[in-house]
């Protein structure tokens, strides 16, 4: 793992923007720590120290994040090669790690344009790796909260990238947990997609505990003890965020079911604790 270090080596306005930002260096963070557990180095004393201890109860968290990452990089590259998907809207994206939604979707299809949503200072630090557009496309990055729709879709930035009139491809790639309430979750998801025009998309991924109930309780039982509220789900319960939806076969699964590469293939159920799903807007 890096000693968390090195993201201060960075040019003098990084620097100034640290700065100017609140980043609570002494409480950990869940980006962060998905930071460290994937092997970044934007992350500090307080999130290396949650991640360990958090890790000791959820011994394959690691993995079952790095399975997750794969799932959106196959999700991205099915969408835009398989589906002609052109405009993606990222909610929840996280510290940059390469490769990067938009540099998936632009590989495929370089007219891609990509919109990324979060709210943590440090992500914001961070935004311009976000933004290594091909030219023929474009990325742009919104500073807002996934619990506030509407201030995201009616953003300068959400009209000058993307057309509300064409389809969306929604992600919400592990961010849905960090929702406890059930209904509040639900009434985003719902907002969200309301206002994306028909043939649109949702992507997303969650926790549960069900493919090792006593390692993920008991991690997710760490997360909360730390003050990160976090909830597992069961497959029932993530459909439900399907409802009135297309679901792309094979419907919810463990992320390394879906759609499955070699990597994807090799990976033990046991370990990966994310359900992921895609369905379109009819």
């Amino acid at each position: 793992m890096s000693d968390g270090a090195d993201w201060m080596k960075q040019d003098s306005k990084d620097i100034g923007e640290v700065n100017s930002l609140d980043l609570k260096t002494d409480v950990p963070h869940s980006a962060r720590i998905y930071d460290y557990l994937l092997g970044g180095k934007d992350n500090f004393a307080a999130d290396r120290a949650a991640a360990e201890e958090i890790i000791k109860d959820w011994r394959n968290l690691p993995k079952s994040m790095q399975a997750n990452r794969n799932f959106m990089r196959r999700v991205a590259r099915y969408l835009a090669v398989e589906r002609g998907i052109r405009q993606f809207l990222d909610i929840g994206t996280g510290l940059p790690t390469s490769p990067n939604l938009h540099e998936v979707a632009q590989e495929a299809a370089p007219q891609s344009r990509v919109v990324y949503v979060d709210n943590d200072p440090i992500v914001l630090v961070h935004a311009r790796a976000l933004l290594t557009s091909a030219p023929e496309g474009k990325t742009t990055y919104i500073d807002a909260d996934l619990s506030d729709p509407e201030t995201i879709l009616r953003s300068p930035q959400m009209g000058d990238t993307l057309d509300l009139d064409q389809p969306i491809a929604l992600s919400l790639i592990a961010v849905l947990q960090f929702i406890t309430d059930e209904q509040a979750a639900h009434d985003i998801v719902d907002r969200l997609v309301r206002q994306l025009p028909p043939g649109s998309v949702l992507a997303l991924s969650t926790v549960t505990a069900e493919s090792a109930p006593e390692e993920v309780n008991g991690g997710v039982a760490a997360y909360n003890a730390r003050g990160i509220p976090t909830k597992a789900r069961s497959k029932a319960e993530v459909e439900l965020f399907f409802e009135g939806l297309d679901l792309v076969d094979p419907g919810v699964v463990l992320v390394n079911h879906w759609h499955p590469d070699d990597a994807a293939l090799a990976a033990d159920d046991a370990h990966v604790h994310m359900y992921g799903g895609v369905a379109f807007k009819p």
